[in-house]
């Protein structure tokens, strides 16, 4: 075991200088520990290939660089015991004291004190994994506080321009690039930000491809589910009702409604490991009853462009998703939604009231939205009122309320 450690430490260190990679807008303190986790194919590796790269720049030597990578086969036979064994392969390696970079390491069952042990005896470490127990209050408790969390997520719209070889130019809205800009938003907005899909023709092949593998591995295998089809089901279930409010009988009771029988507490079970694979997030109504706030929700997917595999006309859907996902990436738990008589897809306390409509032109679907806001804002008073839309922009005055209405690619470049 030791000889093919061996080559694999040396084969990860000759990979360093060759990878092209885009910087994230990630900036860790390079004083601390850190455990990187987030959906898969989201860009955890490369990321730490891009912070090796920085260290090498930076004066380390490339020897002091150990990486593994525990989902590469050669190691399938590796458990807890055999982390010590690749500490003593570098070693036998090198005189360096090394800066570790352990990549999917939730696959090896335990550990949680090995890392511990690392941090506590002056290595820096770096750890990545792709499933969200990882960000437990039980991990926390575990881990001694001697790691920063951080999750990395799918490419923001600027880093997906930087992906395409485009820095975003001063005054956007009056630059030649803003057509190309904006083409290229209309990709972004129908795969989402997948940095691998960049890189593929077939676009929504991958997406399915990366679907398979999320469901089959992350979720079925790892959770040894017994009812596949019914938690294949739930998933598409979710993605058809991504804009609205559901309660867990009504998930429930949809899938029944199919022929395949299944307990509310068995949809609990399942939406969680939907969550644990960062397959979904969750978003609170604002103003529900705290004995209704956890029963019933708003989900979204992590990334708009998986929405496709499971909808003929995704575009409504998909423009709400990424809308949630812009405002999660900034506000975090601070963003709710509103329902009480009246609809507000989304509410920033005290900040802002944001509705989604794929088309706003039509009188019925302009009357509905601009209504639902001023309500919401007579009794929640905000800075800003805005309704995002595909292509549509215009400023709208109703007595003392101003609303912007706003094209989503414009909105999105001055949220990233």
């Amino acid at each position: 075991m030791k000889d093919i450690i061996k080559k694999i430490i040396l084969e990860n260190q000759t990979r360093i200088r060759g990878l092209e990679i885009v910087k994230r807008n990630y900036n860790p303190d390079p004083n601390a520990n850190y455990i990187f986790t987030g959906q898969r194919r989201a860009g955890k590796t490369f990321f730490l290939f891009s912070m090796m790269q920085d260290s090498v720049k930076k004066g380390t030597s490339a020897e002091s660089i150990l990486y593994i990578n525990f989902e590469d086969e050669r190691l399938i036979e590796l458990d807890v015991s055999g982390l010590d064994i690749i500490l003593e392969s570098y070693k036998e390696l090198f005189s360096h004291v090394p800066i570790l970079f352990f990549d999917e390491i939730q696959n090896i069952p335990g550990w949680q004190k090995f890392a511990r042990r690392m941090a506590d005896s002056g290595y820096r470490t770096y750890i990545t994994g792709s499933n969200a127990e990882m960000l437990s209050s039980e991990m926390a408790a575990t881990l001694g506080g001697r790691f920063h969390v951080m999750e990395i997520e799918t490419l923001t719209f600027t880093e997906y321009l930087l992906f395409n070889g485009i820095q975003m130019p001063e005054n956007l809205e009056f630059s030649p690039e803003r057509f190309e800009i904006q083409r290229i938003f209309g990709n972004f907005f129908i795969f989402g930000g997948f940095p691998e899909l960049i890189k593929f023709t077939d676009k929504k092949e991958y997406l399915s491809n990366l679907f398979q593998k999320v469901f089959l591995g992350d979720i079925i295998m790892r959770h040894q589910v017994r009812n596949p089809f019914a938690l294949k089901l739930l998933i598409k279930k979710l993605a058809e009702s991504a804009m609205d409010e559901v309660s867990y009988n009504r998930i429930r009771n949809i899938i029944s409604s199919t022929g395949v029988q299944v307990g509310t507490a068995t949809v609990i079970e399942y939406i969680n490991y939907m969550k644990d694979s960062f397959l979904i997030n969750e978003l609170l109504n604002y103003n529900s009853k705290i004995s209704s706030r956890e029963s019933k929700k708003k989900y979204y997917f992590g990334d708009n462009g998986l929405l496709s595999l499971f909808l003929l006309e995704p575009e409504s859907f998909q423009l709400e998703t990424l809308v949630f996902n812009v405002l999660r990436k900034r506000y975090g738990t601070r963003v709710h939604y509103l329902r009480n008589g009246y609809e507000v897809d989304f509410y920033l306390p005290g900040e802002a009231l944001i509705q989604v409509c794929y088309r706003f032109q039509e009188y019925e679907t302009r009357k509905r939205e601009i209504s639902a806001l001023l309500r919401a804002a007579e009794k929640y008073p905000v800075r800003s009122i805005t309704i995002i839309t595909f292509s549509h922009e215009e400023t709208i005055t109703e007595g003392n309320q101003e609303i912007s209405v706003i094209p989503a690619w414009k909105w999105v470049v001055r949220n990233d």
